[in-house]
């Protein structure tokens, strides 16, 4: 699967616009982790318990992604975009979207 957050793919023609393809994932925060977190913060600098967080969850919401971009027939994503939003306090959303394609 091509995934590309271009509107083209150098090389390759779109042949079929299949259409919006999502995924997403909601995480919530842990007791633990806060508590690092918050230490850290108190000392500045990345705070890396929610760096790892939100890179798993934008890789899950990748994944959720593409298996919805198979279910419709599409060989390729265009134009991947996330999105994130707060679901309830101490969890949000993160959405992977795009357009799904078939390339020759």
């Amino acid at each position: 699967m091509i995934i590309a957050t271009t509107e083209q793919i150098e090389g390759k023609k779109v042949k079929r616009t299949i259409g919006m393809v999502k995924g997403s994932t909601i995480r919530a925060r842990h007791l633990g982790k806060d508590i690092m977190a918050a230490f850290r913060g108190m000392a500045g600098g990345e705070i890396t318990e929610y760096t790892k967080m939100m890179a798993e969850a934008r890789e899950e919401a990748i994944q959720r992604m593409i298996e919805d971009a198979e279910k419709q027939g599409a060989n390729a994503i265009i134009c991947l975009r996330f999105s994130t939003s707060m679901v309830m306090q101490n969890a949000a959303e993160v959405l992977a979207y795009g357009t799904g394609v078939v390339l020759e």
